[in-house]
Formats: C-alpha cells, sequence, structure tokens
C-alpha cells in the first residue's frame, strides 16, 4: 500500500532557496572566464549599486553586474545565459526608476546601462540625427542615452522629439519598454507612438533590427513590452522643428466637472489651435507647490490656501503653448481665446514665459534640491493609473475625497489628466482602458524608510476600492505577484504577450523583477 507523506512547506522553500544560491555560486566562476570577464563585477559595491532602485522598498541582490563597453557585450551575456544550462536571468537597468524592483535580477545579471552611455560619450557614439525623404528627419539613439541627451543633442540642429516624460533623466530603453508618457501624450501619443526602428537583442541573444515594416511583431512586442522580449540597445525617433519658448499657464478649480471638462475640451483640438501640453494635479493641505514644480509666486500662497481650508480639494489645470519668432505675435491673442472658453476660478491664473529646453526640464531644479537635502534617496511608493472616462467621477467621490483626504497623509504630488485612445497603437504591449479618452493619475509620495507601508497600505485600498466599484484601471508601471493578476491586466493582450515571450524569450530569462513570467 503506498504512503503519501506530506513535506512540509518550509522544507520546500528552503531548498528551493538553496538550490538558487547553488546555481549562483556556480554562475559565477562561469561568468569569469568569459572574453568580456573584466566588465563583469561580483564584488559587494557592484552588488548592492543593483539591488535596489528609485522606490527604496525592494531590494533584492544580482549574482553579478555587467557593465558593458559595447553592445556586442549585451548579446554576448545574454547569448552565454540562454545556452547555460542552468536558468539565469539578465535585467537591463538604465536610472532604475522603478519602484517595485521591476529592473531587478534575483542572483542572475543586471546589465548596467549607464556604463555604456558612459563609453559611448567618450565617442560621440549615442545620438546620430539624420533624415530621409520618407521619415524626415530623425535620431538614432542608443538605448542607454537619457532623454536630456536627446533634447540637448537634437535642439542643438533645431529639432526636438515632440512627446516626453515630465521627467528626463530617464534611459531611452527605459520609458519604450514601458509607454513614456507626459501631458504631450494627448496630442502627440506616449513615446511609443514616436518610434520608426529599434535594435533589440532578444532572449535567445539574437541582435534584432525591427520596424513597423521589419519583424514587426518584435517590434510591436517590445514596445511597452515592460523588457520582456529583448533589451533595446538603439531606437530610431522621429524629430520636428524645435520651437524656442513656451508658454506656461496654470489655472484653479473648486468644480470637478468643470476642471475635467475644461481638460477634455483642450484635448479635442486639433490642428494648429491645438494646445501643446495639458496635464492637472490636487492641491490639498500640502500646497500648490512641491518637489516637482514651484509654480505659485509665495505671494499668493495664502490665498490659494485659503480656498484649500474651505473646499479641502481645489484642482489645478496646466497648459502650454509652444512658439518661436513665426508665431510669437499671434500666440498671446490664441492664448486669450483659449481661456476664455475656460471655467477656471478669477483672478487664479498664473502664468510664465520659459524657453523650450527650461520647460521640458522643469522637474530637474526639484531633484537637485531634494538631493541637497538628502531626501531623494527615499522609499518611494508610487502608484499610477489609466482610468476611463466614464469612472473619474466616482473616482473622485470615492479615491480622492474619500480615503486620500480623509487620511490626509499625501506626501507629494498627485497627477491628474486625459489622454486620447486613438494616438496609442493597439498593436504595441502597452495596455489603457477600453475608452475614447482615458486619465492618468500619479500618487507619487515620498516617504521616510520606516512609515512607507502606510502610503502602500493606502495604494491597495485604493486598488480595492476600484476593484469593488467597477472601475477598470489599468496600472502605469505595472505591479501584480500573481499569474491570474497578470492575466487580467492584459486581458484580451495576454495570449498574444504570452506567444510572443514564448517566441522571443522562450527561457523566460528577461526583466524577472517584472514577475510577470518568473
Amino acid at each position: 500500500m503506498a504512503v503519501n507523506y506530506t513535506v512540509p512547506t518550509y522544507f520546500i522553500v528552503v531548498l528551493f532557496i538553496t538550490r538558487l544560491m547553488s546555481t549562483a555560486g556556480k554562475t559565477r566562476p562561469k561568468l569569469l572566464t568569459l572574453d568580456f570577464a573584466e566588465r563583469i563585477q561580483t564584488d559587494p559595491s557592484a552588488i548592492n549599486s543593483a539591488s535596489s532602485d528609485y522606490g527604496h522598498i525592494i531590494h533584492s541582490k544580482p549574482a553579478a553586474v555587467l557593465y558593458p563597453s559595447s553592445v556586442q557585450d549585451i548579446v554576448s551575456l545574454v547569448k552565454f545565459a540562454y545556452n547555460y544550462t542552468a536558468p539565469l536571468t539578465v535585467s537591463a537597468r538604465g536610472r532604475s526608476h522603478s519602484v517595485n524592483g521591476q529592473a531587478m535580477a534575483p542572483d542572475g545579471v543586471v546589465v548596467d546601462m549607464m556604463r555604456l552611455r558612459s563609453f559611448k560619450e567618450k565617442s560621440n557614439d549615442g545620438i546620430k540625427i539624420s533624415k530621409s525623404p520618407s521619415l524626415g528627419f530623425y535620431a538614432d539613439v542608443g538605448g542607454e542615452q537619457l532623454w536630456i541627451d536627446v533634447l540637448h543633442a537634437t535642439t542643438k540642429h533645431g529639432l526636438a522629439p515632440v512627446s516626453w516624460t515630465d521627467y528626463l533623466y530617464l534611459t531611452v530603453g527605459g520609458t519604450l519598454s514601458n509607454a513614456g508618457i507626459s501631458g504631450q501624450s494627448f496630442r502627440y501619443g506616449p513615446q511609443i507612438s514616436n518610434v520608426y526602428e529599434m535594435d533589440v537583442v532578444t532572449g535567445k541573444g539574437e541582435l534584432v533590427t525591427c520596424s513597423g515594416n521589419k519583424n514587426s511583431d518584435l517590434f510591436y512586442a517590445v514596445l511597452g513590452g515592460l523588457g520582456q522580449f529583448g533589451i533595446i540597445t538603439r531606437a530610431r525617433i522621429g524629430l520636428e522643428a524645435a520651437p524656442k519658448r513656451v508658454k506656461w499657464v496654470r489655472m484653479l478649480y473648486i468644480d470637478f466637472s468643470e476642471f475635467t471638462k475644461d481638460q477634455e475640451l483642450l484635448i479635442s483640438v486639433n490642428g494648429s489651435n491645438a494646445v501643446n501640453y495639458v496635464e492637472g494635479s490636487l492641491v490639498m493641505d500640502q500646497g500648490p507647490n512641491n518637489w516637482r514644480s514651484s509654480f505659485f509666486p509665495s505671494s499668493d500662497i495664502p490665498r490659494i490656501m485659503s480656498l484649500v481650508h474651505q473646499h479641502a480639494i481645489i484642482y489645478c489645470l496646466e497648459v502650454a503653448i509652444y512658439y518661436d519668432d513665426a508665431t510669437k505675435y499671434s500666440m498671446p491673442q490664441e492664448l486669450e481665446r483659449m481661456l476664455e472658453e475656460l471655467n477656471f476660478i478669477e483672478g487664479f491664473k498664473y502664468e510664465k514665459d520659459v524657453s523650450y529646453i527650461d520647460f521640458l526640464n522643469r522637474v530637474r531644479s526639484g531633484e537637485l534640491n531634494l538631493q541637497s537635502q538628502g531626501l531623494w534617496e527615499v522609499p518611494h511608493p508610487w502608484l499610477n493609473l489609466f482610468l476611463p472616462k466614464s469612472s473619474i467621477s466616482t473616482f473622485n467621490s470615492g479615491v480622492f475625497k474619500d480615503i486620500v483626504l480623509k487620511r490626509n497623509i499625501t506626501t507629494g504630488p498627485v497627477l491628474f489628466y486625459p489622454m486620447n485612445r486613438n494616438k496609442w497603437d493597439d498593436r504595441t504591449s502597452a495596455v489603457i482602458p477600453d475608452e475614447d479618452v482615458f486619465y492618468t493619475v500619479g500618487f507619487l509620495h515620498s516617504s521616510g524608510f520606516d512609515d512607507w507601508q502606510t502610503f502602500d497600505d493606502q495604494n491597495k485600498d485604493l486598488l480595492k476600492y476600484c476593484d469593488k466599484a467597477g472601475i477598470k484601471i489599468k496600472q502605469y508601471f505595472p505591479h501584480y505577484s500573481t499569474k491570474e493578476e497578470w492575466m487580467k491586466h492584459f486581458g484580451p493582450k495576454w495570449t498574444t504577450f504570452q506567444d510572443r515571450k514564448i517566441k522571443y524569450d522562450p527561457k523566460m530569462m528577461l526583466s524577472p523583477g517584472q514577475k510577470i513570467f518568473n
């Protein structure tokens, strides 16, 4: 008679961890026999540098860190991992601006893309600007390059990409692996909608050039693909004439419906009369100025805070219009006509006139200020969501006015602004709500090392509320712990996403920190 013995759970866990440690221990010597072994580091300093991210919440040590001097180093590493007998994961790390360990590779190898950027700086090989009859002007940009590098390199030629992120000290490969959004997305689409071609190192160690016409399945898989199908080593990005200056306006609202109605009006305008940038945010007890922007004059802060004390939450609409020498005389009239259609609180309109570069790089000064105070390298329990337009009123009452306002723990900006679905390409891996207009909301919290859990708990309660209220949110920078959650996140795209993973990364090696297949 057969006897079934129950193996204690703790024994299985210990056995699994022991095998992982054994694998990591055997992997390191093998790595150090490779042709580029001098660029693979296993010392404590290197390991610790790749064991955390901007979130400072998740900590996980790799077995080694590759500091590549060329794309070929990355190809060779992934090819080695693919042919290696034991499981070996690989993750590309740029600025590691993730908040839940997405750029990590537990017991695997982290590829430090910033080191490749340093090598290319010496040879001026990171960004090349060209023109073709079919594409017009474009820039071939290394995946390791920062968007601030792209801005400076292209504006020297009077050119620039049209779609940006709020913060420019992120790598091109990193934002294209997510989507890359900002206040320009309603008009120009996310950054993944403005790429013509890429070079990608797949999970088989193959360097593949792909575009909408060539190896298109890989091209669309990688865009918004969370690093699951390949490491982006080059992206060809469309360029247009760069404006010289920006008229930057912020207006305050008491009524949420007026606030969102005006946002939606602005993003519905097409052609030369359209504004170039629309974002919105909440103003609560913490005041209208924060690390992200000190836009409002100090003399008006008491007046604004009086509104906050009366209404608990007020809403800020932020608009930008680009102009140059040819349009600097017509722009004021266009701006005035646009403002006449909006329903902000009279007397609460604020304007600035800044250079194009200063506008795009507006978050940098806040970062430097926090760094000087030792407040940048702290936990960031952020939560970023996409909301269908049909649910924003419910979200405002159930989340903003109930959960967020009543707990009153918010310590950073809360962004809230709309986008047009028709500016996104459904063939990419990115996931958005199935409505013509949807909103993004970002809770950009900062915390101490001993209280980040309070913010994380609020994030979880917020997600539970949305689920119970039937709000069909999609996480931006998604973070889930089960396959079922990932399947729900991707919805109809899950089968395609899974098939592409098997095709381009059959050993499930790439970006294990996302915890989709690992």
